[in-house]
């Protein structure tokens, strides 16, 4: 597999090229833009993210052929296919896209949420207001449809965006942007509500980590060298998470038919993304229920790297396995390739979780409400499942419309980041002539 673009190298790109950016001035007119988009009404904020879905349709033909420049570019240069698969877009995932842009301008608006109110002894009366963040910059490398989830959430949450896409995606989030722009000056917005920071240069990315006078709040999604970095030089709060190297534990007492649809579904539906399966562990006592799912996996391309107990039960049963490595049960793979440990229970098996997991989707296989209830409160993953696919963690499909990441911090947000991860509080204090002695 072709390792994930690393935004982290620190190998300089050409440093004697003449700069093209200019941070600073991006800075302000995101700060400028930010304190328009907080004194919109949400009928002004819907009608601006209508437009953009029209405009992504409007303009699908240059846009296609951008998203071709990149992958062209990409393939050339040795990109894996599972890679190459979240880079593509194409008519329906644009479609999709656009789709989820009015989904959002659906969504409850949660900004000037009042979040409880009370009067204190001395008749002051307290409320706290939800309001936006301001500015919120997001990092992020093979993905162009991050750029109109992000644009959208924030826009629709009152926050500008600083983009800066990798630079195997430059051609498509160019014409990405340049879409947006259009819509929202149509709508009588600033453009610079949305920015994309489209030179390839690293050198940008050590600056945009400490431009926290004009940035409220970073969002990287990439590989684990990039959140490293943004977590070491960031001056900026770091909100981390995305990689996902996910389990899913198959109890003795699992409903074995159901186990392989679920199984296969964690791992094939599509492998290129964070909540996709990357551990099979497997009851001792459920050893012998292993080859439908294995062999339903292999039908479907799976590479299956196993521990000695589940090698010797696979390739006795006549399935194709390799035997897994030291550092297999620490892979986010990204790819049809899944491993498989043997555990002697409950307790091993979360324990193994507990050790290799980057707590971000984790699940148990059983009929056992008792032992469904212990793995549910002792893994404390941002999402855990019970006889479910961990590929539901995702904003769409928990309801939020999109998200602008999955956190799998403890602070401020975790999980899918929707709309309410996206805005802040202040609070408000109504006094009739108040001081204080």
């Amino acid at each position: 597999m072709s390792p994930e673009p690393n935004l982290s190298d620190p190998t300089p790109s050409d440093s004697s090229s003449t700069p093209t950016v200019n941070l600073e001035a991006m800075g302000r007119r995101a700060r400028a833009a930010s304190r328009r988009l907080a004194t919109l009404g949400s009928a002004e904020k819907n009608r601006a993210l209508l437009a953009i879905a029209d405009a992504l349709l409007e303009r699908r033909e240059s846009i296609l052929e951008a998203n071709a420049t990149d992958i062209e570019a990409a393939r050339q240069q040795g990109m894996s296919e599972s890679l190459l698969d979240r880079l593509r877009l194409d008519a329906a995932r644009l479609e999709s896209l656009a789709e989820d842009v009015r989904q959002v301008a659906e969504l409850e608006d949660p900004v000037g949420e009042e979040l409880g109110s009370r009067l204190l002894p001395n008749g002051l009366r307290l409320s706290r207001r939800r309001i936006p963040l301001g500015v919120v910059a997001a990092i992020y490398e093979a993905r162009p449809n991050v750029t109109v989830d992000i644009a959208a959430l924030c826009l629709k949450t009152g926050n500008a965006t600083l983009l800066r896409g990798g630079k195997e995606t430059v051609h498509s989030n160019r014409a990405l942007r340049a879409a947006i722009a259009a819509a929202l000056e149509a709508q009588g917005l600033p453009a610079a509500a949305v920015q994309s920071l489209d030179d390839p240069d690293r050198r940008w990315v050590s600056e945009l980590l400490r431009l926290d006078r004009w940035v409220d709040m970073l969002v990287p999604r990439g590989g684990a060298g990039l959140h490293r970095l943004c977590r070491e030089q960031a001056t900026i709060p770091v909100i981390t998470g995305g990689i996902g190297i996910c389990h899913l534990f198959l109890d003795e007492d699992a409903d074995f038919d159901r186990a392989v649809d679920i199984v296969e579904n964690a791992k094939v539906q599509r492998p290129s993304v964070c909540n996709a399966l990357d551990t099979l562990l497997v009851h001792r006592e459920a050893l012998e229920h292993l080859a439908p799912i294995a062999q339903r996996l292999r039908s479907r391309g799976v590479e299956l790297r196993a521990d000695d107990e589940a090698l010797g039960a696979l390739r006795g049963a006549g399935i194709e396995a390799v035997a897994a490595g030291p550092e297999d049960f620490d892979q986010e793979w990204l790819s049809l390739i899944l491993g498989i440990r043997v555990v002697s229970g409950l307790e091993e098996a979360i324990e193994h979780v507990q050790e290799h997991s980057t707590e971000h989707s984790d699940g148990i296989l059983t009929t056992s409400l008792e032992r469904a209830r212990s793995f549910v409160d002792q893994v404390q993953s941002a999402a855990v499942y019970v006889n479910a696919s961990t590929r539901f963690t995702d904003g769409g499909a928990f309801g939020l419309g999109a998200e602008v990441a999955v956190s799998t911090q403890k602070l401020h947000a975790r999980g899918p980041m929707g709309l309410k991860e996206l805005t802040t509080y202040k609070w408000i204090g109504w006094g009739d002539g108040h001081i204080r002695s």
